[in-house]
């Protein structure tokens, strides 16, 4: 008997939906020929997307001043999280250099969009990653992408060494004295009248604490913005260039893929170039401001071997939840806030501890210093100690204010010997 196979016709019509689809563009510099080059990329792939009558705009995903080679790209980040979230299907970038210069980057992000069946088109090279050899052809021209970020960053490097032999000042952009523009330094008069006050104060016995207070009560702004610092003042005291010579190659990229900036001690060559602009300091002036600094280095450092302290790293501030870092005062060493040390009490109001008193506070309580996770100064005198296995330790140790604990003769001593410090140095 002949089978019959009989077609019933869907009663209900299934309109297909349309595919969500982003793009991502991307420029490696905050120049305005790169800025206008996003914007143009931009306006291309609204108009490119929104005229498929198939696809649904989801939008454009852009990042400005990043490179490629770095995951840290913010908005690079928003496009994986909305393609995680289930809000796009494809993605249309212009290139894969565009995308990522990093071969390991490009294919890892590649394969977990495929897993969560996200397409990514590359425009320039007309490959689909969904697509049967995509991840084969994706992998063989990232690998060129990666080797042409290397090149030419080889050329970029040569060209800058090439200047620093010369004695050239190249990519100094920003310096807080000076205006700069297109490669031509000036001075900043009202700006240079607070470099040599900085000096002036510093030459003369005032902190650089106490001269980052007294910048920020006068309203002083800084050239990018932020607070001043004690950190920021040493800053420009260190700085050679307020004499008018420079010393280049300080620091250098240490990679084309991390673009991470070290400091040179000693992996390449350093150039002193004299008079490359004009000086805002004198050679006495600054030479004093650094005969001083080492000098305070080698008072009030810790010591090479206490970088690596029990304490390191291991109290915090009640106040204000910084670590406390170790320094040096005169024979002995004391811990205090990090917070207080860059920018004063009136910010943070919290006391030194003097580490023998730690340790005796440690020892009173007769538990071991290595099985310490953390120390929190809860308030004046208190002490928390957090061990690794969760208990806490309470501990209280008396403090005596400085001004109890001097007397009428050592005042009259450390106000002769700072007038001695102040004549020598004029």
């Amino acid at each position: 008997m002949q089978r019959k196979v009989i077609k019933i016709q869907p009663k209900i019509i299934r309109i297909p939906s349309k595919k969500r689809v982003a793009a991502y563009a991307r420029v490696s510099s905050g120049k305005d020929a790169m800025l206008n080059s996003l914007s143009a990329q931009i306006s291309y792939y609204s108009n490119f997307i929104q005229k498929h009558l198939e696809w649904e705009y989801v939008g454009v995903y852009a990042d400005e001043a990043f490179t490629g080679t770095k995951e840290e790209r913010p908005e690079f980040q928003r496009l994986l999280k909305d393609c995680r979230d289930g809000k796009i299907d494809m993605v249309i970038t212009k290139s894969i250099s565009r995308f990522a210069r990093n071969t390991v980057t490009m294919l890892e992000v590649v394969r977990e969009l495929k897993s969560l069946n996200v397409d990514v088109y590359f425009e320039k090279e007309n490959i689909h990653s969904l697509s049967g050899d995509g991840e084969l052809m994706l992998t063989i021209l990232a690998s060129f992408a990666q080797e042409e970020s290397r090149s030419v960053s080889e050329n970029c490097k040569w060209r800058i060494r090439k200047g620093f032999k010369e004695g050239e000042l190249v990519n100094l952009r920003f310096m807080y004295g000076y205006r700069i523009e297109k490669g031509k330094i000036e001075i900043n008069e009202d700006e240079a009248k607070i470099v040599r006050m900085i000096f002036d104060d510093y030459i003369n016995g005032m902190g650089c604490t106490k001269i980052a207070r007294k910048l920020r009560e006068m309203g002083i702004e800084k050239i990018r913005g932020g607070k001043w610092n004690s950190e920021r003042v040493v800053e420009i005291l260190k700085n050679e260039k307020y004499t008018g010579n420079a010393l280049l190659q300080k620091k250098f990229v240490k990679d084309h893929l991390t673009k991470t900036i070290v400091r040179n001690k000693g992996y390449l060559p350093k150039y002193y170039a004299e008079e490359t602009h004009p000086a805002i300091i004198d050679l006495e002036t600054f030479q004093k401001a650094q005969e001083i600094l080492e000098e305070r280095r080698l008072k009030y450092s810790p010591q090479k071997e206490g970088s690596n302290h029990i304490f390191q790293r291991k109290i915090i501030c009640g106040i204000c939840g910084k670590k406390y870092r170790r320094k040096r005062r005169k024979d002995k060493f004391i811990w205090h806030c990090s917070t207080y040390l860059k920018y004063g009490k009136d910010t943070c109001q919290s006391k030194q501890i003097p580490e023998d008193v730690l340790i005796s506070v440690i020892n009173e309580g007769e538990f071991d210093k290595a099985k310490i996770k953390e120390i929190q100064v809860i308030e004046q005198g208190k002490l928390n100690f957090i061990l690794n296995d969760g208990s806490v330790v309470e501990k209280e140790w008396s403090y005596k204010p400085r001004s109890e604990s001097w007397s009428d003769e050592a005042r009259q001593r450390a106000r002769e010997k700072s007038l001695k410090r102040i004549e020598r140095r004029s």
